[in-house]
């Protein structure tokens, strides 16, 4: 195969980084042609679009072509690798820094943000008290911060209405020793609560955190200023600064990928102005 050239951009892979993540990647599929595209290549301008915010049509032109990079996010995203990849990470992660070593944690936090959308994305709704038209995140994160599960919905959809959506993935079978997931007053609410009595199976609790009586104004909740710290985690990527995407399945993905790029600068930190080399992409 050729070999071709280019300077590294901040957001490409380490190669520690790339040895973690790959094993992880579907293999080619049987018949057809030999897989010709560089894979690494590939997520790095998946990483390259998440964390620049630029259209897929105007990637650079020392990445593959725009098409292939879309065809592979969209194929990893209906097959579930993006959340299986950062299952992955999130777990090894905390074997080594949680304070418990376990892989999975035995407590929770849910929230959810409104953002704006754009006239071409479409599936927006009007988030009164947020006074936003747009789309609604909620994710699930565990003690460290770390993404677990995330919905993406219409603006309009009630937070209660919406959590249910992430909160029947924390199942017995993918988290085996959770206890209680912590949430704010807004998912005080009795349909959310009959849902939750009748899911028995799930074994965790829903405890709402609220501020101490007779406290006014802002207050630092340290079970909830988990998850709020997320939120500020994944808006530091341009392309979440808004929602860009059309699919609220996209929309997901593209959380999943930032949340991954973030685990994996945790393990191998990229260094933010990486001195000047090309490297070789195989194609």
């Amino acid at each position: 195969m050729d070999a071709t050239v280019r300077k590294p951009y901040p957001t490409d892979l380490t190669d520690l980084q790339w040895e973690i993540i790959q094993v992880v990647l579907p293999a080619a599929r049987p018949g057809g042609r030999p897989r010709s595209v560089d894979l690494r290549e590939v997520m790095n301008a998946i990483l390259y679009v998440n964390r620049s915010g630029c259209q897929w049509s105007m990637l650079p032109h020392d990445f593959p072509a725009k098409s292939t990079v879309y065809e592979y996010f969209s194929q990893w995203r209906d097959d579930g690798t993006w959340q299986e990849l950062l299952d992955v990470l999130r777990e090894g992660y905390r074997e080594v820094h949680a304070p418990s070593h376990e892989r999975t944690p035995s407590a929770a936090s849910i929230d959810s943000q409104s953002v704006k959308g754009t006239e071409h994305a479409g599936g927006n709704g009007y988030d009164a008290g947020k006074k936003i038209q747009g789309r609604k995140r909620s994710i699930v994160v565990d003690t460290l911060g770390l993404l677990m599960v995330v919905a993406v919905t219409a603006g309009h959809v009630d937070d209660a209405a919406a959590a249910p959506t992430v909160l029947e993935s924390l199942d017995r079978e993918a988290y085996p020793r959770l206890k209680v997931v912590w949430a704010d007053g807004k998912y005080h609410n009795h349909t959310l609560n009959g849902w939750k009595d009748g899911h028995p199976e799930l074994g965790w609790e829903l405890v709402i955190v609220r501020r101490p009586d007779g406290v006014k104004g802002f207050t630092l909740l340290p079970k909830r200023w988990v998850v709020e710290r997320t939120f500020g985690w994944l808006g530091r990527a341009r392309r979440l600064s808004r929602n860009y995407e059309r699919l609220n399945s996209s929309s997901e993905s593209m959380i999943r990928v930032r949340s991954i790029q973030l685990i994996l600068n945790r393990m191998d930190p990229q260094e933010r102005y990486p001195p000047f080399k090309y490297r070789v992409a195989s194609k």
